[in-house]
């Protein structure tokens, strides 16, 4: 089959490799229909990340229908459309039970391997999936592939970070980064109904995506960041910051807007490996600091209805969709921005 594996930094390809086969009685193999390529997926193509193995099929965003079962899979059948969250999970440890699927004890990311140990991405036409009846999801008929593929990684994600800024009608809240996390921040704040919603980056086509979605944009290129939203909110500062960036300073400025007592939710992968703000400064703002992966698995069964409802529209998101066969250059794409490019699909 083809798929787009990694090889270097900034270096994937497009290789012929060997059709995923069930290796465990609890597995399945999926038909691929969409797949996305995700933010995250910019840290092993720039290098941030280092150990994967050369020849990894890269992705971890996926949707498709499942085309062999293992003999112990019980909750599918050949035919199932189906989406999977980013990251398997077995659906018997203690963190599965408690919904926190990302912390799965057998948990295995999804474009990651290492040493000739883990699991291939999604990147290609056949993904294996270990452990299936407690990683998949059923895709109803009237949830489209894209939209699944969405509520499988970014939706749920932003999802997480506003329930964790535990957002109130009058609160103000900031959201730092408008890519797709970021945007999808800001979706599920209105839903929640937050009426004050500031949206802060450095690119003026994704400044004016938050605005249509709903926020307010700010250019910190162009203008104080920090001053603006003490101005707006009478130097108090800001009741919750979404970050979804998961850099350092973007981690300051969210410390900085942050009022004494509010809340921090940091949903960005973080690159950095220590805080801009020290335990005292925490201590003396009284502030309530919140981060870590979405366990999508438990986020996506709370989306879906959203979806149906017409309560969530998620997929003004996609800019494009290439072709598997195009996926080195999708790569290139997305990573350059060309084109107000946002969010990035491949179609097998």
């Amino acid at each position: 089959m083809k798929a787009i594996t990694f090889q270097d930094i900034r270096s994937v390809s497009l290789s012929e490799v060997s059709d995923p086969v069930l290796e465990f009685p609890t597995d399945t193999i999926v038909k691929v229909e969409r797949a996305a390529i995700c933010g995250s997926d910019m840290h092993v193509y720039h290098g941030r990340e280092t150990g994967i193995d050369t020849g990894t099929i890269m992705g971890h965003e996926f949707t498709g229908t499942v085309v062999d079962v293992g003999e112990d899979v019980s909750n599918f059948k050949t035919g199932d459309r189906v989406l999977s969250p980013f990251t398997v999970n077995c659906g018997q440890c203690h963190f599965c039970e408690i919904g926190l699927t990302a912390r799965c004890v057998e948990s295995q990311l999804y474009g990651w391997r290492e040493n000739g140990s883990g699991l291939h991405g999604v990147h290609a036409e056949y993904v294996r999936v270990p452990m299936a009846d407690a990683t998949l999801i059923h895709l109803p008929d009237d949830v489209s592939w894209e939209q699944g593929n969405l509520i499988a990684d970014i939706a749920s994600t932003g999802y997480f970070g506003a329930e964790l800024a535990e957002l109130k009608s009058k609160d103000t809240c900031i959201v730092i980064g408008c890519g797709p996390v970021g945007i999808m921040a800001i979706k599920a704040a209105v839903y929640f109904g937050c009426e004050n919603i500031y949206a802060i980056d450095g690119i003026d086509f994704r400044l004016e995506f938050a605005e249509q979605n709903g926020a307010i944009p700010v250019n910190y290129l162009k203008e104080n960041a920090v001053e603006k939203i003490l101005e707006r909110t009478n130097g108090i500062g800001a009741d919750s910051v979404i970050e979804a960036v998961g850099s350092k300073a973007s981690m300051k400025t969210a410390f900085d807007i942050l009022r004494p007592g509010g809340i921090l939710a940091s949903i960005g992968v973080q690159a950095f490996d220590q805080l801009p703000f020290s335990p005292p400064d925490m201590y003396d703002k009284n502030i309530v600091l919140k981060a870590g992966r979405c366990s999508s698995r438990s986020y996506a069964e709370k989306l879906i209805p959203l979806v149906q409802n017409g309560d969530l529209q998620l997929t003004d998101v996609i800019t494009h969709t290439f072709d598997l066969k195009d996926g080195v250059e999708a790569y290139r794409f997305f990573d350059e921005e060309k084109d107000k490019c946002l969010k990035v699909l491949l179609k097998p």
